[in-house]
């Protein structure tokens, strides 16, 4: 019997997903501002223009840019502070019912199953402040 979260390949992952009463189009702009960014990265960073660039947020977390797929994914590498290693971050959006909004935050590479559970409670917390962010009515 193999433990929850571990896998052959790449280590220990965890995925929480929500689902947002706003478009795509306005979830996916929101994600890839500098404010959203900053919610589900790191307040103070800001997402690189190409891959291979880096990115580093106010705490000392630190990442790099391994893909972006404009309205679909992006994919980076992330080390917050204290850590010894990278993991591999992985945001997904997709259409929902209505004009409703799935999104889906994919962690790879942790360290242990306590890591994983730090960071199923961490990913649940910032789903809560991107729909916070995302009940901000807008002025478009």
């Amino acid at each position: 019997m193999s433990e929850v979260g571990r896998t052959q390949d790449v280590g220990y992952e965890v995925g929480v997903s929500k689902t947002f009463d706003a478009t795509l189009d306005r979830v996916w702009q929101h994600l890839v501002s500098p404010a959203g960014f900053g919610t589900w990265v790191g307040a103070g960073a800001r997402l690189p223009s190409g891959r291979g660039e880096q990115y580093q947020a106010d705490d000392g977390t630190t990442g790099e840019l391994r893909s972006l797929h404009t309205g679909d994914r992006i994919r980076a590498t992330c080390r917050p502070p204290g850590w010894t290693h990278d993991t591999t971050i992985q945001l997904t959006v997709r259409p929902a019912a209505g004009d409703r909004t799935t999104v889906r935050l994919h962690q790879e590479w942790l360290a242990d199953a306590h890591e994983r559970e730090q960071q199923r409670e961490h990913w649940r917390a910032v789903m809560a402040r991107l729909e916070q962010d995302l009940s901000i009515p807008t002025t478009e």
